[in-house]
């Protein structure tokens, strides 16, 4: 058994990738009932009887393993992480800020945690902060990214890899078999799945989102400035999203983008969230399915 596999408790090492707006305890629930690492995301909330609540669903739902994403810019983690650590989770990822305040709190409450990077000087950082492990995200993956220029997760994973002595878990560009036992190769002893569980039958992304995840095609994301430009995020560009994207008056074309395409109908401006690995992605399956062909 691999340092990972002792340090998540599960029976794979595919951690799921934490989706800030679905916190799904049944999608959590199932990727842990099928073997993997399920994970709430938990980088925006600061309410302790919402962390509370959700970990109770997820209880109610999986005897298995599951853990937690912080964000570090969030000033409640320390009492979160107290929270988690009662309900007994053993391991959480973290990301989005420095770790070198929150990994003494991690340990002292005897927990291991993973922290995400996406560059090998933040690698080295993080294990001298006392990361115990390391999810290295090469830059074809959704989610939040930097602004700055970035390596794939074929230069990355085993550019970390030949400096760190941690584990390490790859993540981007990862939807099936062959990109898990890539990872694998590359010097990983795990992978994180994001869109590929966003596209799944127990996510609870609406059906027009899993839609454009299966009809993206090469080439069919992009990166936008969010949070006051300050990162960037991935999303599968729409003709009119393109468009916007090329016209030299529109400033940030986040400005511009709708937030609740299912309420609106306005389903050209929506944002909806994706990496690169969208376009591998031809169908909606249960996460048990996916999870199973990827270990195959």
């Amino acid at each position: 058994m691999s340092e990972l596999l002792k340090m998540l408790g599960c029976r794979y090492p595919i951690i799921q990738g934490p989706i800030g707006m679905f916190n799904s305890p049944k999608m959590i629930a199932s990727v842990s009932e099928a073997g993997a690492y399920g994970m709430l995301a938990l980088g925006f909330i600061n309410n302790l009887d919402e962390v509370k609540k959700l970990v109770d669903e997820i209880r109610a739902l999986t005897d298995k393993p599951f853990g937690a994403n912080i964000m570090l810019i969030n000033p409640n983690n320390a009492e979160i992480l107290k929270v988690l650590a009662e309900a007994g989770v053993s391991t959480v990822t973290t990301s989005v800020g420095s770790p070198k305040e929150v990994y003494p709190v991690i340990h002292g409450l005897g927990m291991k945690g993973i922290h995400v990077v996406l560059a090998l000087p933040h690698a080295l950082a993080a294990v001298k902060a006392g990361a115990d492990a390391l999810v290295v995200v090469g830059s074809e993956a959704g989610g939040l990214r930097s602004r700055n220029p970035e390596s794939s997760t074929m230069v990355l994973v085993p550019l970390v890899a030949d400096n760190v002595k941690v584990p390490i878990v790859a993540a981007g560009g990862i939807a099936d078999s062959r990109g898990y036992r890539a990872a694998l190769a590359l010097g990983a002893q795990g992978v994180q799945v994001g869109t590929r569980f966003l596209a799944s039958a127990e996510s609870p992304a609406s059906e027009h989102w899993k839609k454009t995840i299966v009809e993206c095609g090469d080439g069919g994301t992009d990166l936008i400035p969010a949070l006051n430009m300050r990162v960037a995020q991935r999303i599968i560009v729409t003709p009119w999203i393109k468009q916007k994207m090329s016209d030299p008056a529109v400033k940030n074309i986040a400005d511009e983008l709708e937030i609740n395409p299912d309420k609106t109908g306005n389903y050209e401006r929506a944002a909806f969230g994706g990496g690169q690995v969208s376009a591998l992605i031809k169908d909606i399956k249960a996460i048990k399915e996916i999870i199973r062909e990827m270990v195959s």
